[in-house]
């Protein structure tokens, strides 16, 4: 009986068959890498003295916030911190 490549019926014929695609080259599934990376972002921003802060802001100052860092070609959080570090050195 010759193999068909459109046979289904005899899938398992084609199990030793290598797929077409990229090949693995890590050899933890997706969910570990994830954690692993973000690990990984978490040690470079402490080395590099940087602190998580989170907060919940108005979608509308969202949204500008965001269009002002575009208008300055810098990142939203470059831009956060930014204001912040003016505010705090602006005399009381």
């Amino acid at each position: 009986m010759a193999k068909e490549a459109s046979d289904l019926t005899t899938i398992d014929l084609f199990v030793d068959e290598k797929r077409p695609g990229r090949p693995r080259t890590n050899p933890f599934p997706r969910e570990v890498q994830v954690k692993i990376n973000k690990r990984n972002q978490v040690k470079r921003d402490k080395n590099k003295g940087l602190k998580r802060v989170e907060f919940k802001v108005h979608h509308q100052l969202f949204e500008q916030l965001d269009d002002m860092a575009k208008d300055q070609g810098i990142s939203r959080s470059e831009l956060i911190e930014k204001l912040l570090t003016e505010a705090l050195q602006a005399p009381v």
